[in-house]
């Protein structure tokens, strides 16, 4: 009876005398179990500087009835990256991160904001993607995209790959595209407005241009040297080195200033504000917010700043745009998951124009 044979006479009966020995073929079985149970991912082992950031094992994430279980194909490395990496950030930020995201290190050890992958798996209540979809998508504070798998909730900013971009294009997309997105709609830019953006060469600014453009506008970006040949070949109709030129101090005035970085003269930029203009404040300091407020009460000029809130709808806005040739991404460096500490040693170095591509598992 079946009941009366061991594990090993059932083996022997089923792979015969010339087959290795059952012991072999069990552990040989038992090893690959314990292969896909795990998955390469980067975790960041304390607040620090990039190479804190440790390749390691991790088990493979399993999706909860709501969730996609998605295998990460391209992430990116952001200056936001790097600064919840390192806390390099004004003090009063600096605790309000630590009591967020963990006193010593991240409790979210994986970190990475933005991804570009396949579905593998589907929870049983989800019902707007299926195995084998292609996404694109913001974690935002679940983070874990420096992994070859995470899950994510079918409902949050995850959307549908663009059809005419490859997985590292689309990876770049969600943190910028959704940023300049949220600030340009509060501007209200209409054609033939003149449009200044603050940071034209990173990667909520290379969108901004993009996106004012495919609005009708007349656009200025502003930032170093080194990146104003990419920038003026995404469409923007002016450059301004600022290492060179004062744009507050040219006399010229613009209908909105979307500032990305948050390091201008706020004067400055409001004397270079036409009336009924839009002062966009895309990183905005204590001081630019209160001044903000004030100004957006005593005068015509509206001082836009805050958190932003997105949704998928926007994700998808974004999606259109790229498949109608409005939007294409800017990749400055491409790197692998085991090149994380190189990339983010690059983004620190205050050089990236565009973005900075992770590719996973390839």
């Amino acid at each position: 009876m079946l009941n009366s044979l061991s594990l090993r006479e059932i083996f022997e009966s089923e792979i015969g005398e010339a087959s290795p020995p059952v012991n072999e073929v069990l552990q040989i079985t038992l090893n690959q179990i314990k292969k896909d149970a795990l998955v390469q991912a980067i975790i960041c082992t304390k607040y620090g500087p990039p190479d804190v950031l440790q390749p390691k094992e991790v088990a493979k994430p399993t999706p909860k009835d709501n969730e996609v279980l998605i295998r990460v194909h391209a992430a990116t490395v952001t200056q936001g990256d790097c600064e919840l990496r390192s806390l390099k950030v004004p003090i009063p930020l600096q605790l309000l991160m630590r009591m967020g995201f963990g006193f010593r290190g991240p409790r979210k050890r994986i970190l990475g904001q933005e991804l570009a992958g396949e579905i593998e798996s589907v929870g049983k209540n989800v019902s707007l993607f299926k195995k084998g979809d292609q996404v694109f998508a913001l974690t935002g504070f679940h983070l874990g995209a420096y992994a070859e798998y995470d899950c994510l909730p079918e409902k949050g900013l995850i959307a549908t790959k663009p059809i005419n971009m490859s997985y590292e294009e689309a990876a770049t997309v969600p943190l910028g595209g959704l940023h300049a997105l949220h600030f340009l709609r509060k501007g209200n830019i209409r054609s033939g407005q003149k449009v200044l953006i603050i940071g034209a060469g990173g990667s909520i600014g290379t969108i901004a241009v993009e996106l004012a453009k495919s609005l009708g506008a007349e656009v200025t970006g502003v930032d170093s040297s080194k990146k104003l040949d990419v920038v003026h070949s995404i469409g923007a109709d002016h450059v301004i080195d600022y290492t060179k030129e004062d744009f507050t101090k040219s006399g010229k005035t613009y209908d909105v200033i979307f500032d990305v970085v948050g390091k201008s003269s706020f004067s400055g930029c409001m004397r270079s504000l036409n009336e009924n203009g839009y002062y966009l404040l895309g990183n905005p300091g204590l001081s630019q917010q209160v001044r903000g407020l004030w100004t957006s009460r005593k005068s015509g000029k509206k001082v836009v700043g805050g958190m932003t809130a997105h949704k998928a709808e926007d994700l998808i806005s974004l999606k259109e745009l790229i498949e109608a040739g409005k939007i294409r991404s800017v990749i400055d460096r491409r790197y692998s998951l085991e090149q994380i500490v190189e990339a983010h040693m690059y983004v620190d170095s205050g050089q990236k124009t565009g973005n900075v591509v992770i590719t996973v598992g390839q």
